[in-house]
């Protein structure tokens, strides 16, 4: 799944909703991996294009749907 995370308030509020979770959920960007907890890391990737989401138990409803609302249309 692709988000955009395109302003600063989005980032910090994308990071709370995820530290609420306990799976590793990573962000990709290009070439670059991050933790979707870390907020310098997601700060560090180019927030202009949609990053792709990668979770670890996709079966947590829960948390598919917390990241559907970052989704891009």
């Amino acid at each position: 799944m692709n988000i955009i995370l395109d302003s600063v308030d989005k980032v910090k509020d994308f990071v709370r909703e995820m530290s609420k979770f306990e799976t590793d959920i990573d962000l990709v960007s290009s070439r670059f991996i991050v933790d979707a907890k870390s907020l310098m890391g997601i700060l560090s990737l180019d927030l202009t294009k949609p990053i792709e989401v990668r979770i670890l138990n996709k079966q947590d409803e829960r948390l598919i749907n917390t990241i559907e609302k970052y989704a891009v249309a």
